[in-house]
């Protein structure tokens, strides 16, 4: 199964192709090559490394609190 995750930029390099972003305190490189006018803010859906597509915030952090919310039931159903 794949999964594609939302994520923030924090610092997009000078030519624009690659970019750093995080997610709960992980700092990951990507690259920007499939999406035009990236910015530091911005948030981004990400799969094996690319970002595939732009999300506004709200969107973003709406698909983050069901993931955490996922993450909490499933650490509730290990116990």
């Amino acid at each position: 199964m794949c999964l594609a995750i939302p994520v923030r930029v924090t610092e997009v390099s000078a030519d624009g192709c690659m970019a750093l972003t995080e997610l709960g305190g992980v700092i990951k490189e990507i690259s920007l090559a499939l999406l035009d006018e990236v910015a530091v803010g911005d948030y981004v859906i990400v799969h094996v490394g690319f970002a595939l597509k732009k999300l506004d915030i709200a969107e973003a952090e709406k698909t983050l609190a069901l993931f955490a919310e996922f993450a909490e039931l499933i650490q509730g159903d290990a116990s």
